[in-house]
């Protein structure tokens, strides 16, 4: 396996080289198109928010576990007295002791957090790989377009030359109709080529975020490990939705041990400071609560059953994942071997159709080939080339498949020029749930909000 696709790589790089579409240096290359499509993604937008969502719930889980301090005003009316009494008071309550729910709950957050940024990552990956492949749909297109030109072009001369034996009395009024008729459908096969490039550059400009500005090709194929087996020990450490959902059982794992503490008892100390204004009576009480569940018509067990029936799915839901993982591993591995085998297939097909195109030529200016044959000779000549345009745009598709399968298909491992979003920096400003806007940390929080901006 090694040696093979060594040898379709370096075919292909041959082969792409002499197709690639002179054009300027402000044309966009696949990772000029990759980085906007990170840069303008409002999908990844979106869900950089959702994420921020998960930090803040570590922040509710963490307020959790502090003191609530609340100011209270009251006022009451005593019947048939019609006394009032007003009371100006400040009150105090913390937990102390639930048996490790909360703290077990704000954990699970955090593996919540965990999860949700592979979710990102995974979602970096469908954003990188559409932009491929609408990046190499239109190059396809491109080079198609010219490969059918260059047709009409060449046909178009073997109609004058039938035209012109036709006038001599060396051909037929079959032979002029035949290369019409050739020509015709040559032009309409160009106008739907054309069609299809106007369709992909819409479908770039909604994967990338912007129009594009001509296409140098798609450059050097990315490296990639020589067996299955590689790839897949890659994918089991690396891919982002395998490892979201270890981080989805850590939590429900978690969940189920902070509702099994639920059974046990809970401990709350609150203090109540107050005065009555009008008399300038002061009061306060501190008081120490132990709660101890005895009977809950059953709730507490059914919400255990809860949480380990969602443990168990996402169990399941992770071995599922990891199989569909592999699977596509051995697609993008099968997509490699055709790919590269069409490649081949296709240069030793243009070779001989190219030396059958002029033999034709030459045998037909001696009489001894029809204009037919000529038509013939060049639209054999010219599905080689389409066949091998299409070879090249699969086996490019595929390489950048077999990344996202590994889960490598990301800013960072491509390196490519762009900010890369940081999923920390809102984290570290709220897991300590600041107090805004009167803290310091949330004034720190305003300035990570500032500086995150889009990114």
């Amino acid at each position: 396996m090694r040696v093979t696709i060594r040898t379709f790589l370096a075919a292909t790089a041959l082969a792409v080289g002499s197709l690639i579409v002179s054009v300027a240096a402000a044309a966009d290359t696949l990772a000029d198109a990759m980085a906007d499509a990170y840069r303008n993604s409002d999908l990844l937008e979106q869900n950089r928010y959702l994420l921020r969502l998960q930090d803040e719930g570590v922040a509710q889980q963490v307020a959790g576990l502090r003191p609530v301090l609340s100011f209270v005003a009251s006022a009451q009316w005593d019947y048939p007295s019609s006394r009032q009494t007003d009371r100006l008071s400040l009150v105090a309550s913390m937990l102390l002791y639930d048996g490790g729910g909360t703290r077990l709950a704000r954990d699970a957050a955090q593996e919540t957090v965990l999860a949700t940024r592979q979710g990102l990552v995974n979602l970096e990956q469908r954003v990188l790989l559409d932009a491929v492949t609408a990046y190499m749909q239109l190059w396809r297109d491109m080079q198609v377009v010219q490969v059918r030109e260059s047709n009409v072009r060449v046909i178009t001369q073997q109609l004058r030359a039938a035209e012109d034996r036709f006038e001599v009395g060396e051909a037929t009024r079959t032979d002029v109709a035949q290369a019409e008729a050739q020509l015709a459908q040559a032009r309409g096969a160009l106008v739907a080529a054309q069609g299809t490039m106007m369709i992909d550059r819409e479908l770039f400009e909604i994967a990338v975020g912007r129009s594009p500005n001509g296409l140098t090709g798609p450059g050097a194929i990315p490296s990639l490990p020589p067996t299955e087996g590689e790839a897949e020990a890659i994918a089991r450490a690396s891919h982002p939705s395998i490892i979201a959902l270890q981080h989805e059982v850590r939590a429900d794992e978690l969940s189920l041990a902070a509702a099994r503490t639920d059974y046990g008892p809970e401990l709350n100390l609150s203090a109540n400071v107050g005065v009555e204004p009008s008399s300038g009576q002061e009061s306060g009480q501190l008081t120490l609560q132990l709660t101890q569940p005895l009977y809950a018509g059953g709730r507490l067990a059914s919400a255990e059953r809860i949480a380990l029936a969602s443990l168990h799915a996402t169990q399941a839901e992770l071995n599922y994942a990891t199989r569909e993982v592999l699977q596509g591993i051995g697609n993008a591995f099968a997509q490699i071997r055709i790919a590269g085998a069409s490649i081949q297939a296709s240069q030793q097909q243009i070779r001989a159709s190219q030396l059958a195109f002029e033999g034709v030529q030459e045998e037909a200016s001696l009489g001894a080939r029809t204009t037919l044959d000529v038509l013939d000779a060049e639209q054999d000549l010219l599905e080689a080339r389409i066949g091998l345009i299409e070879a090249q745009t699969s086996l490019y598709t595929a390489s950048y498949g077999l990344l996202a399968a590994m889960g490598l298909l990301t800013v960072e491992h491509l390196h490519l020029d762009v900010p890369e979003y940081d999923p920390t920096a809102y984290f570290n400003a709220v897991s300590d749930a600041p107090m805004r806007p009167i803290s310091q940390q949330g004034a720190q929080l305003d300035a990570v909000l500032e500086r995150l901006g889009r990114n």
